[in-house]
């Protein structure tokens, strides 16, 4: 059997940048796959390295995302679309330098440039329990919320 080492520890803060995986709506909505996700991670994060820029490292994961919305009193609706979910942890083997600035930095640089390789309205972010939602310019969503 293999003997192991601990090499690293410390605190790991959590990340994901969950973003759909269909464009737009209805019957013509364009499907895009995990294997487009995780090829555009990767080149961004070779890109990253490539330049000497911070980055971080992860899994990507697919689901449905399930939502709801109200119509009125009494009245709802509801729908769910693919999504896929890129989430791991600032790792404090790899990332030891790298401030908080920076990994927000870096999610925000990677959710907005996934959310407009896949056509998205809207992209969720979540970093060391923080959360917040990236909008892309002059868009609506389907229930008329604008930037």
């Amino acid at each position: 059997m293999t003997s192991y080492k601990k090499i690293g520890g410390g605190i790991a803060p959590k990340f994901s940048v969950t973003v759909g995986l269909q464009e737009g709506y209805g019957l013509n909505a364009k499907q895009h796959s995990a294997d487009e996700v995780v090829g555009f991670i990767e080149a961004h994060l070779k890109k990253c390295a490539a330049e000497s820029r911070p980055f971080l490292t992860g899994m990507v994961v697919t689901g449905q995302v399930v939502y709801a919305w109200s119509e009125g009193p009494g009245k709802a609706g509801s729908g769910h679309e693919p999504a896929a979910v890129f989430s791991g942890e600032k790792s404090p083997l790899y990332n030891s330098e790298m401030s908080e600035e920076d990994a927000e930095k870096f999610l925000n640089g990677l959710a907005s440039e996934l959310g407009s390789v896949l056509g998205q309205t809207r992209v969720y972010v979540v970093y060391n329990s923080n959360m917040w939602i990236l909008q892309a310019e002059k868009s609506s969503t389907p229930t008329g919320e604008t930037v």
